[in-house]
């Protein structure tokens, strides 16, 4: 567990808005959040009804919860449960949970309810979209990864076998629920994870968050004031680009800093526990700021400080810091070639010119980055 359970009265959330006009929502931030779902639900689609989808680890924590915060707003629900792992992004579990929605007899004018970490909400996100043709579904994200990153802006969907989420559907929710207290509960290993996309934003697009975070992060991992602070920052961020560009034709896809060698090496870890898709962002967006320095576009000190930051939390920063090693420069390049930002063939990545300076570089050269894994490798 990442902090102690905290005790005491529920302060006032932090509400951050989405702008997508006629389908804009809400996130609401802070603790003691999930005992509002019930309402908040009643106040958006009185006389629904609630599908929620869970995974067993997940379910053991915070489906009774979940489920007493319905009934006390006199909302009926059925659970889902699903096991856990990036290994539920699947087609087979594609399929279990759709027919499970749909015998449910989940409406059109009924809510899905994702109650778990990113796997969940890009799972069953992906059902909501598909089912009865489209469903409006609420997000109630019970880790930092999801609550930073994957639960807001409507990316849903599974993974293939020849990469990370190629399949899926653009699907807004109607709410977001981040409850951190629901956060006490995660591995420190999931937390650290999580911690990945809050430092990659600042990476991205925000540096003097970053500074921030180096000075900070300490008090966000013990459930400081800082949490939700740092929360609040990332989404709101992500809600302007969202609100900007929401099917990622432009500048939404700097979100995508370090994740294209990290869907990569997490492909090729055959999405295992061996290299969390935390774990595989940090360890992409330290490779993509030493690519930067090799070509040219940063300096040695400032991929070293990006280094640094990811290290000193205890993420990993080098290929060999991944258990039992990766595939080889083939293997690895066939995996970018299936990338969602590849266009007619042309690799595209996320750079950066500087701590906070990142900018999508379309065409980049496919030998130059075989040259680059190829001496990483060599390091393993």
């Amino acid at each position: 567990m990442t902090a102690p359970l905290r005790q005491g009265p529920l302060a006032e959330p932090i509400m951050v808005p989405v702008a997508l006009g006629t389908r804009a929502y809400d996130i609401v931030i802070g603790r003691g959040q999930l005992a509002s779902l019930g309402s908040r639900i009643g106040g958006l689609r009185p006389g629904a009804k609630c599908a929620i989808v869970a995974d067993a680890t997940v379910a053991k924590h915070h489906l009774a919860a979940t489920e007493a915060a319905l009934k006390s707003a006199g909302i009926a629900s059925s659970a889902i449960v699903v096991p856990p792992g990036e290994g539920s992004k699947s087609y087979a579990s594609f399929e279990t949970v759709c027919e499970a929605i749909v015998a449910a007899r989940i409406e059109r004018g009924d809510l899905v309810v994702t109650l778990g970490g990113g796997v969940i909400g890009d799972l069953a996100g992906f059902a909501a979209a598909s089912v009865r043709r489209g469903l409006d579904f609420v997000q109630v994200p019970t880790t930092l990864l999801a609550q930073v990153d994957s639960s807001v802006g409507g990316k849903t969907g599974i993974n293939s076998r020849q990469g990370k989420n190629l399949i899926g559907a653009f699907h807004q929710p109607v709410l977001v629920i981040a409850d951190t207290a629901l956060l006490d509960t995660l591995p420190e290993r999931d937390f650290r994870a999580g911690y990945a996309e809050m430092a990659k934003f600042g990476l991205l697009g925000d540096a003097a968050f970053f500074t921030w975070l180096e000075a900070n992060w300490r008090d966000i991992f013990a459930g400081g004031p800082g949490r939700e602070h740092a929360i609040a920052v990332c989404c709101r961020g992500k809600a302007g680009i969202v609100a900007r560009d929401e099917r990622e034709t432009g500048e939404r896809a700097l979100l995508n800093l370090g994740h294209t060698f990290g869907h990569a090496l997490e492909a090729g870890c055959g999405f295992s526990s061996r290299l969390l898709h935390g774990e595989a962002v940090a360890l992409g967006t330290a490779l993509a700021f030493e690519f930067s320095a090799r070509r040219g576009l940063i300096s040695a000190a400032d991929a070293a400080r990006a280094h640094a930051h990811l290290a000193a939390v205890g993420l990993p920063t080098h290929i060999k810091d991944v258990p039992g090693g990766v595939p080889g420069v083939d293997a690895l390049m066939d995996l970018i070639a299936q990338d969602k930002k590849v266009k007619r063939g042309r690799l595209t990545f996320i750079l950066v010119r500087g701590i906070g300076q990142a900018f999508v570089e379309n065409d980049v050269d496919a030998a130059q980055v075989r040259a680059f894994l190829a001496d990483k490798l060599a390091q393993q």
